[in-house]
């Protein structure tokens, strides 16, 4: 059953668990096999926390959009903080995949009617 939440708060909600996303993704890698334990347990609590969240803004979004978009933020997300703090390659490909995803979320929040129905 949709929710009603005030205008663009679902919105919020979700881009708040997608960068927990972040957070959870991020922390696993530095965690180094959940061997570091304050970040094995930040991993676990952002992860607890995104899906949370993630689950409130399913009340008022469309599942495949919400979906899409949590799983993007947290894809540009680490891939860019992958870049930044592991040394990862920041080849012209790759950044062009990620300005892809950025379109594609873009892209659902323009067509989204904000309704789960």
């Amino acid at each position: 059953m949709p929710v009603n939440f005030p205008p663009g708060t679902a919105w919020i909600i979700l881009v708040i668990a997608g960068v927990l996303e972040i957070v959870w993704a991020v922390s696993m890698k530095a965690s180094a096999g959940f061997t570091k334990h304050n970040l094995t347990a930040l991993t676990l609590v952002a992860a607890f926390l995104s899906f949370v969240l993630l689950g409130l803004a399913m009340r008022a979004l469309p599942v495949g959009t919400a979906y899409a978009v949590w799983t993007g933020i947290g894809a540009v997300g680490a891939a860019v903080l992958g870049i930044i703090i592991f040394g990862e390659s920041p080849s012209l490909a790759r950044l062009g995949c990620i300005a892809l995803i950025i379109v594609g979320i873009l892209g659902l929040k323009l067509v989204s009617s904000g309704s789960a129905a």
